[in-house]
């Protein structure tokens, strides 16, 4: 009779352990509501959706949690959402135009992407007739460069001959030619990526579109 009690309580005590957990899963929803990470390791940087207002594992519409009072204030004066350096938005866009602009002038349409120095993006732009994923691969091959700091195509190579460099790819890279670090001395700030155009060598026709890109703003760079 005592081992089923315990057994009992011990279910009980579980149970209200998991009400406890559920709640402050809700509780951190309803207090971040813009800050859901997707369950993917695929997903990208910056890719933050909202707990509600889109579709469930079960084709329910989630409802709009209880919010605090200002919660989704985004007014005038609000504090920086992120204070990552990276190039301002102005030589962000000037530096993928200037890289959309020689790959179409070679006869391709691409998709380039710019992002700072958590690998969030700058700029995106796509060439008129691009394949609109252009972009999203351009941002995988920019983290390449951002997380090694140097061309794309070169810790392709590197990270095909050692194991070590190889556990520092993630699953939300594109490990291939197209990107370029974006540096200030010896600081990377952010990366240049390109992706679309053709070629027998991967990458390598993307890859000088990213450095016209980035020779058009690294003098101004600060």
């Amino acid at each position: 009779m005592r081992t089923e009690l315990r057994r009992a309580w011990s279910a009980g005590a579980l149970c209200a352990s998991a009400l406890v957990f559920a709640s402050t899963l809700v509780f951190a929803a309803a207090a971040a509501p813009f800050h859901d990470q997707p369950d993917s390791a695929r997903s990208l940087p910056a890719d933050n959706l909202p707990p509600f207002g889109m579709l469930d594992a079960h084709g329910n519409l989630v409802p709009a949690p209880p919010l605090p009072a200002g919660a989704l204030a985004r007014g005038p004066g609000s504090a920086p959402e992120t204070v990552a350096r990276g190039p301002t938005l102005a030589l962000a866009i000037e530096a993928a135009r200037t890289a959309l602009e020689r790959c179409a002038a070679a006869g391709y349409r691409v998709g380039v992407a710019v992002v700072d120095s958590a690998g969030e993006p700058r700029a995106m732009l796509s060439a008129d007739g691009a394949d609109g994923s252009h972009v999203f691969v351009a941002i995988r091959k920019a983290l390449v460069a951002l997380s090694f700091r140097q061309p794309s195509s070169q810790a392709r190579d590197q990270v095909l001959k050692d194991k070590a460099l190889l556990a520092r790819v993630t699953p939300n890279m594109f490990v291939e030619g197209g990107a370029l670090p974006i540096r200030i001395g010896d600081q990377v700030i952010g990366a240049i990526g390109v992706s679309g155009a053709g070629g027998t060598i991967i990458g390598r026709q993307d890859e000088l579109c990213a450095a016209a890109g980035l020779d058009k703003i690294s003098h101004k760079l600060r």
